[in-house]
């Protein structure tokens, strides 16, 4: 059996949420939530198998790789593994260039 890792999310990841579903709250509260639930409860999920997410391709192609996504369409969530600790860093809509964005917050380019 693994061992459970505890979730963290990071004040960039959780303030890419909010405005994830303050946006989608405009036209349609119930969506928001749904959504919202679909996407912490996915996150809650990399406790047991944190490894399940892919390496970032984009991130991969510079040679970065200890961040990996898991993908909740059209949204990317990514982070990081620790000791007994995942970090979610960021949830980035897909259909925007997730290249630059990841380079900008990860490596601070």
């Amino acid at each position: 059996m693994n061992p459970k890792n505890e979730i963290i999310w990071t004040n960039v990841a959780e303030n890419d949420l909010k405005e994830i579903i303050e946006y989608i709250c405009i036209d349609n509260h119930k969506n928001a939530l749904t959504i919202l639930n679909n996407i912490k409860q996915s996150a809650a999920n990399l406790y047991t198998l944190p490894e399940r997410g892919r390496i970032v391709p984009e991130l991969q192609a510079q040679g970065i790789l200890q961040y990996r996504e898991f993908i909740i369409p059209p949204w990317r969530l990514v982070y990081r593994i620790g000791e007994r600790k995942i970090y979610v860093l960021a949830v980035i809509d897909a259909r925007r260039n997730v290249e630059d964005v990841l380079l900008a917050r990860l490596v601070g380019k």
